[in-house]
């Protein structure tokens, strides 16, 4: 499993932004994302398998980016339970919980997107060691 894309935005509502790596700093999240310093909600992770089987159930394509989530994964599904470790290289996560699909969805991506990520949404989760992650590094669950 390695990271297959990264998405960052700078402010609520802005639009995603790709990128090639991303800087993650412990107990605070990824630097220059919406959500750097908020309590928990440091990154969010998904995966192109879980994608795949959204846009089966939707009948259209629900792209990486129009997702809104930071961290997508090549291959797998992405753990959900509480207190599961991930490795992005040499950084690590904490899953906090399960990560909802949002009303936003419906216009990001397209009418019953929200409902074809049910269950496929991916993690939200907190950073416990900082580090550099970039497109291609290597992911293991722990």
């Amino acid at each position: 499993m390695i990271v297959a894309a990264l998405h960052v935005a700078p402010e609520r509502k802005a639009p995603m932004q790709a990128v090639e790596r991303i800087e993650l700093e412990a107990g605070k999240g990824v630097v220059g994302d919406r959500y750097f310093g908020t309590r928990h909600r440091h990154v969010s992770l998904q995966s192109l398998e879980e994608l795949a089987e959204a846009a089966d159930a939707r009948g259209a394509p629900v792209p990486a980016g129009a997702t809104r989530r930071t961290v997508t994964v090549d291959s797998g599904r992405v753990p959900t339970t509480p207190g599961a470790r991930i490795h992005l290289g040499d950084v690590e996560l904490e899953v906090v919980r399960k990560a909802a699909p949002c009303r936003v969805m419906e216009t990001s991506v397209g009418p019953g997107a929200a409902r074809a990520m049910h269950e496929r949404g991916g993690a939200i989760c907190r950073v416990l060691t900082s580090g550099v992650v970039a497109l291609g590094t290597s992911v293991t669950l722990a």
